[in-house]
């Protein structure tokens, strides 16, 4: 992003707007594993193919609204920002098809454990990738995050693949997204025009090559939930991507925990999934390492 000299200056405080906006997202993503478990009958390749056709169509509209298409056509005579492109939509899709297995096959304590990890490992991305110091609290945070690793492999006999999986997909997504020089709604869209194209043949393949599709075999409830599979993939990120411009980086930094905290008591208390010996030493490990991370945070925030 720039800035030039008749551009306005953009403060770095929250509004109240960007606050609703924020929470709203990450509500919606915290409820998520519910709709993911209506859909858990669907195999996860097709509920994800049906969240990107129909995200398509909602994203192009917003563009359409923003007066922003332009930014696409540009994109698109781009070889370079194409293949960027193509590389992040790789990254969220093999993130999306993790996040929907996990919660369909009763791993969505996993999945919750992979987003509240995510924090950490960006950390470290930003240290390994980008040569960024780290703080004696930030240092600890990874080490407590990598003992949690640990005790769950030691405990399983295997490393915890589904919360590594979520947590390095979505922190390389993260770290590539901002390699992409267009905003969050132009993103987004370039992501899911890219993934249509082999999602809108999968769909037609199961349709009406080997019959396996629900999208109108299996009744109008599948129908109808594939359809807002477009929906719930869609707006969250879009409202986010609004919010997040309206609040400073400390504030996104906590809210952020929303999500899988909500994640974490519905696998508990809606299904009924248990925690174990294992899990009650690497949460709290995770927790811990992220108070330091939030506390390292916001101290260096009142520094500046």
């Amino acid at each position: 992003m720039s800035a030039n000299a008749s551009a306005p200056v953009i403060k770095n405080e929250d509004s109240p707007r960007g606050f609703a906006f924020a929470l709203t997202a990450y509500l919606l993503w915290g409820f998520l594993p519910i709709y993911m478990k209506a859909v858990a009958h669907i195999s996860p390749a097709e509920v994800i193919a049906h969240r990107i056709v129909w995200s398509l169509p909602l994203a192009g509209l917003v563009l359409v609204v923003l007066g922003r298409t332009n930014d696409i056509r540009t994109a698109l005579r781009s070889p370079r920002m194409l293949a960027m492109a193509a590389l992040t939509a790789t990254l969220i899709t093999i993130n999306w098809g993790t996040y929907v297995w996990a919660i369909g096959a009763g791993h969505a304590l996993d999945a919750a454990l992979g987003y509240f990890i995510n924090p950490l490992f960006s950390i470290f991305l930003g240290a390994v990738v980008l040569k960024e110091k780290l703080l004696p609290a930030q240092i600890a945070a990874i080490a407590l995050a990598g003992l949690a690793v640990v005790v769950l492999a030691a405990d399983s006999g295997g490393i915890p693949w589904v919360s590594l999986t979520l947590t390095i997909s979505w922190g390389l997504y993260a770290l590539f997204r901002k390699t992409l020089p267009l905003g969050p709604n132009q993103g987004f869209f370039l992501e899911v025009l890219i993934l249509s194209i082999p999602a809108f043949f999968y769909i037609l393949y199961l349709e009406f090559g080997s019959g396996q599709g629900h999208f109108y075999r299996t009744g109008w409830s599948d129908t109808a939930l594939l359809l807002g599979c477009g929906l719930i993939t869609a707006v969250p990120l879009m409202i986010y991507a609004n919010g997040a411009k309206l609040l400073r980086l400390s504030t996104i930094g906590i809210m952020q925990y929303i999500a899988p905290t909500m994640i974490f008591l519905i696998a508990i208390f809606l299904f009924h999934e248990p925690l174990g010996t294992a899990r009650m030493i690497a949460f709290p490990l995770i927790w811990a390492g992220l108070v330091l991370y939030t506390w390292g945070m916001l101290r260096g925030n009142r520094g500046r």
